[in-house]
């Protein structure tokens, strides 16, 4: 792993990761204004959230993107032949056991909600991930900012690495409350090598920081670059 501007860094204040297992799908359907502005159907969301109730989990909350925020890695996207992540739509499923979280796709009410969005969406991304890292666990009881940043990189250990080393970064100068890193299992779809999953109280506490901190780029995306790590971060609200 390389270093860049070290005297930057922040040492993260890290939980040990739970044994959660996640089921996660995404779905592009709605359109983008300007590439960072989604526009997601207004009726898909809901009947998905209504579809949610009848899956038994710890949580099932459905979730519609309003913003993405400056991220890294188009060029390394590119050159690997992969899409960039632009999924307004998001089903997001808490398991108390990644055993749960595979049991729990098979299930009918999890495959009727699953084909509802698929057969709207041009296009899924589906995973059953376990929890990799944690900053404190995601608050979905209130309605705050919502994080999914989906990470790509030829070397997912150095990938790990990279987003415990920038983390600090975002508690520090973002008051960044917690995060959930969602790691897909090894025969899972391999276009991200991990998912964020965070929150943030309002806009207020992050947005002013990515757009006008300089060491969010001298040290965040700086660091991204510098070991091949593409992060495609979008802010989502829960429905």
């Amino acid at each position: 792993m390389e270093l860049i501007n070290d005297h930057l860094a922040a040492k993260a204040r890290l939980l040990p990761p739970t044994g959660d297992g996640f089921l996660m799908l995404a779905g592009e359907v709605g359109t983008w204004r300007g590439s960072y502005f989604a526009s997601p159907p207004a009726q898909l969301p809901a009947h998905l959230k209504a579809l949610a109730t009848g899956i038994e989990a710890r949580e099932a909350n459905v979730f519609r993107a309003v913003l993405r925020t400056p991220g890294e890695g188009d060029e390394l996207l590119a050159a690997r032949g992969l899409r960039p992540a632009r999924y307004d739509v998001v089903v997001l499923i808490r398991t108390a056991s990644v055993e749960a979280a595979l049991a729990l796709r098979e299930s009918a009410a999890y495959k009727e909600l699953a084909q509802t969005l698929r057969a709207a969406a041009r296009r899924t991304h589906e995973i059953v991930a376990s929890n990799a890292g944690r900053l404190g666990d995601v608050d979905h009881s209130q309605d705050h900012c919502f994080l999914f940043n989906y990470f790509y990189a030829d070397d997912r250990e150095t990938l790990l690495k990279v987003w415990e080393y920038t983390a600090g970064w975002f508690q520090a100068k973002t008051a960044l409350p917690n995060s959930a890193l969602m790691r897909p299992l090894e025969d899972e779809p391999a276009d991200y090598g991990l998912v964020n999953h965070a929150s943030w109280p309002n806009w207020r506490t992050f947005l002013p920081s990515l757009i006008f901190r300089p060491t969010f780029r001298s040290f965040v995306l700086a660091n991204f670059k510098a070991n091949g790590v593409a992060a495609q971060p979008i802010i989502y609200r829960r429905v």
